[in-house]
Parts: structure tokens; sequence; C-alpha cells
């Protein structure tokens, strides 16, 4: 999956989750299911790698609300892959 395609669908993820009300500190693998399943079928991956995309998205929705973080150009600083 090329770099924009990726960074998109963290993005969708991440619009969902805050849709739905889930905290950025969630880590219940049951209450995520539904974003690792969509991102399955979307992007055709397994679903280890499913849901690092979807924890990947609560870091971003995380350092998105971080007061003073611009995750896109800080992400690296916490070892997130959107650029």
């Amino acid at each position: 999956m090329d770099e924009d395609r990726y960074n998109s669908q963290i993005e969708k993820i991440a619009s969902m989750l805050v849709s739905d009300n889930v905290s950025v500190d969630e880590q219940d693998i049951a209450k995520l299911k539904k974003y690792r399943e969509q991102t399955m079928v979307e992007c055709k991956l397994d679903e280890d790698d499913s849901m690092k995309m979807v924890y990947e998205a609560l870091l971003y929705l995380k350092l998105k609300n971080s007061p003073g973080v611009d995750p896109i150009q800080q992400g690296d600083q916490f070892g997130a892959g959107f650029s």
C-alpha cells in the first residue's frame, strides 16, 4: 500500500473512532474489532497489520488532540508511520 493510501486509511479510521466516541486510550480489542475488520476488508491486510493501523489511528487522534503537537510534522518522534 502506498503512503498516501495508508495515511488516508488512518484518517478514515480516526474519523470513525471519533464518530463512535471511542476513547483515544481504548485498548480493548473487542471494542476495536469493528475497525480492524473494516481495515482488513478495505486494505486486504491480515488481522495483525489491520490492528496496527487501528492503533496508529488512535495514536494519530491522541497527537492531534494534544495542544502544541502537529501529528503530521512530529509523528516520527513518536514512532508513528504517518507523514
